[in-house]
């Protein structure tokens, strides 16, 4: 599964906004395009929908911008995700759609249920990571790996 640029993008503009929103001022779409080298146009497009999903608050005016909605360690990665409309699955078909994966009515593809999981442990483990982990680096070997499976040999 890869995530979009626009994902993507939306989470390297929030920890960016999360990192210079201690000061007096607002931060502006234009400061974080140049750090983050991303469009201005696309940052306007991103806020727009992180702003109507409540992670943000626009200030107008002469030194106007952006700000966080609420503190960096109660905004969640996945909110993020979710707020530009970016599908956090790993599965070909979609989730509104009548056709299965395979492209029939009913079909689904063998591997089916295991993508689908796939999506959800994605979402589960951006939903346990806050804009503050980013910042302050503790993202780092919070997937922890599964106990050894122990295989037998045939006889």
């Amino acid at each position: 599964m890869r995530l979009s640029t626009k994902g993507r993008y939306a989470v390297m503009a929030m920890a960016d906004l999360a990192g210079h929103d201690g000061g007096s001022k607002p931060v502006s779409l234009a400061e974080i395009a140049k750090r983050q080298e991303i469009s201005l146009s696309y940052l306007e497009q991103l806020f727009a929908k992180l702003r109507r999903g409540g992670l943000v608050k626009s200030v107008r005016g002469p030194g106007g911008g952006y700000r966080l909605a609420r503190p960096a360690n109660d905004v969640r990665i996945a909110d993020i995700i979710v707020a530009v409309d970016e599908p956090i699955q790993a599965t070909r078909c979609r989730a509104d759609s009548a056709k299965g994966c395979m492209g029939t009515v009913t079909g689904r593809c063998i591997t089916h249920d295991l993508w689908e999981e796939l999506g959800r442990q994605i979402h589960v483990f951006l939903a346990g990571v806050s804009l503050a982990d980013v910042l302050e680096k503790r993202v780092l070997g919070r997937a922890q790996p599964c106990a050894k499976v122990e295989t037998r040999e045939a006889a």
